[in-house]
């Protein structure tokens, strides 16, 4: 839904205003670049892991545009900067200016909302966008739509598993074959001398555990986020007071990391490979990040994110790359055409073993290059728990609502039982113009 346009430009309206002269400029340059013969689609992408040591050809997307290059098309990467919200503001001030320079590009599925409903994106034919939905994770669909339409295509999905080291699992007593809650690990943690990895940091991946948090207790964010700047905020709930006492609980324990302020997904890594390492939360690259450290791998162990509250099983964060075409690209179907392979099976397995993000479709999860590479009980865990996972409200207003959670949850010290009414209020203002972040 569009602003009341009586209602001041909101902070994404002015955004995505700045600098949109030189994007227009730069984007009518590289169209006559390919303006004759061949031509060259340019995908934007975020930045991959990098190769390892003796890899040879391109690597990660880098081959999977040399892989669905064609004799009609060339498809070639131009990478975004590593911060997703940097990744938003550049493809947005340029998708604004009309830059039919950008003719892919890979998005973080909670701007879906914000891309589709400024109408930067070209829609997916109908057959095409049937075929993804069917052969696609349901956790990854539901990233991937926006007012009940399929509007990207989902390369690779991410989720987060409760790692644990199994050693440590054993010394607490805690049977980890039955789902566990996030008091009993922190309990567990706490009196017998280990911590509990998190991200905690005043950024998107604090908001994703607290996300995470209140989905597994039954609630939401928001609600109706198809209704932009009027959707319902009810993150002020039974769920969101039960989030609060999650974060309070680890933040006044000892299982709580030093650094637990300013933790996020690498802070955790090394105090989970030392003695007092218990559990960390974490996405999917754990495992590859230590299958070099021979001692840790043999004692890592993993099972599905832990329930906030006991017998309500969890809601895994969701994350992951989709991949959209721009309305105003010169080659549309060239791009629709490059989308699909881009996304096809085949790409995701080889893409998954390269960089360890693991793939979004559910053959993918079949494939015998796939089990050679990871446990046949991890490629499980990981499909179960893109399939029950509870993604980030796809709304044009993320970016403003996530900064406004970050605002009043953190830092993990100051969270208590009133922090979720104080973040409706803020959440509302903001949405409403009353208040800037």
């Amino acid at each position: 839904m569009a602003p009341h346009p009586r209602r001041r430009p909101t902070r994404r309206a002015r955004a995505l205003a700045i600098g949109a002269t030189l994007a227009l400029t730069a984007g009518l340059l590289a169209a006559c670049g390919g303006s004759s013969g061949k031509p060259t689609l340019t995908w934007y992408i975020n930045p991959d892991p990098s190769a390892p040591s003796g890899f040879k050809g391109a690597f990660g997307q880098a081959g999977i545009a040399a892989r669905c290059s064609t004799k009609d098309y060339t498809v070639k990467v131009q990478q975004l900067p590593g911060d997703a919200t940097q990744q938003r503001i550049q493809l947005a001030r340029r998708l604004a200016a009309k830059d039919s320079g950008i003719d892919l590009m890979s998005l973080d599925p909670v701007f879906t909302g914000e891309f589709a409903n400024a109408g930067f994106l070209a829609p997916i034919p109908d057959q095409l966008a049937e075929q993804l939905k069917s052969t696609t994770l349901s956790g990854a669909v539901d990233g991937a739509t926006w007012n009940g339409k399929l509007v990207v295509a989902p390369l690779w999905a991410n989720t987060q598993l409760l790692w644990y080291r199994k050693s440590f699992a054993q010394k607490a007593g805690l049977d980890m074959t039955k789902p566990v809650t996030w008091d009993q690990i922190i309990k567990a943690a706490s009196d017998n001398g280990g911590t509990v990895g998190v991200q905690a940091n005043k950024y998107e991946g604090y908001v994703v555990w607290i996300n995470a948090l209140i989905e597994g207790a039954g609630g939401s964010i928001i609600q109706d986020a198809s209704k932009g700047s009027d959707a319902k905020v009810t993150i002020d709930s039974n769920a969101g007071r039960d989030a609060a006492t999650v974060i309070k609980e680890l933040a006044d324990s000892h299982a709580a990391e030093g650094d637990l302020s300013v933790s996020n997904e690498g802070t955790v890594l090394g105090p989970f490979a030392t003695s007092k390492g218990a559990f960390i939360v974490n996405w999917t690259f754990i495992y590859s990040n230590y299958k070099d450290d021979k001692a840790t791998l043999a004692d890592l162990g993993w099972t599905r994110y832990p329930e906030t509250v006991a017998g309500t099983p969890s809601k895994p964060p969701l994350g992951g790359i989709n991949i959209g075409i721009n309305k105003n690209s010169s080659h549309v179907d060239d791009a629709t055409a490059a989308a699909q392979c881009i996304t096809s099976a085949d790409n995701q397995v080889t893409y998954a073993v390269e960089t360890g993000n693991m793939p979004a479709s559910k053959a993918a999860y079949d494939s015998a290059d796939l089990k050679k590479a990871y446990p046949s009980d991890l490629l499980q865990a990981f499909s179960s728990s893109i399939d029950a996972a509870g993604p980030r409200p796809v709304t044009p207003y993320w970016s403003d609502i996530s900064s406004a959670i970050q605002s009043t949850w953190h830092s993990p010290k100051s969270v208590g039982s009133s922090t979720p009414q104080k973040s409706a209020d803020f959440i509302t203002d903001v949405l409403k113009g009353r208040k800037l972040l």
